[in-house]
């Protein structure tokens, strides 16, 4: 039934500064948008990967209820090829990560930064030892490629 992960929705406070965040320090690129009838942006698609994509919502006016034991989403996690040499270009750029880079409990490497409107992201490199790539490589060797039909 679930073939992958296709977007992740957030709703910003400024469109503009959530922009410049996700094309000017992460490096993502914006794919289209999509307007209501009078011209007004509704959505900006930003390009992750083929399929995946963040959406932006303009107009955002309440802050969420932030918190550990919060129920609901937690954070966004996005895959780097080198979380070091991504921990030196943003920490360059002046963001200022909520963590240095760690290996987690699933031995990936990893560190923390927010957006403009404080959503927690994660940046995650996954190599050969993580979890992650050790169950990728379990689901290529049984002939399934980890998504339901």
């Amino acid at each position: 039934m679930v073939k992958g992960l296709s977007h992740i929705a957030i709703r910003t406070r400024d469109l503009d500064e959530s922009l410049r965040f996700y094309r000017e320090v992460l490096g993502l690129e914006e794919a289209f948008r999509l307007r209501d009838e009078d011209g007004r942006t509704r959505i900006v698609y930003l390009w992750i990967a083929p399929g995946q994509f963040i959406e932006l919502f303009p107009d955002g006016k309440t802050e969420p209820e932030r918190g550990t034991h919060m129920i609901g989403m937690q954070h966004i996690c996005l895959e780097t090829g080198d979380v070091e040499a991504a921990y030196e270009r943003l920490t360059a750029l002046g963001i200022v990560p909520d963590t240095g880079v760690v290996t987690g409990k699933a031995k990936c490497r990893q560190f923390w930064i927010r957006d403009p409107d404080g959503n927690p992201i994660e940046l995650m490199e996954l190599g050969p030892e993580s979890m992650q790539a050790q169950a990728a490589l379990q689901f290529a060797e049984s002939g399934k490629d980890g998504k339901q039909a």
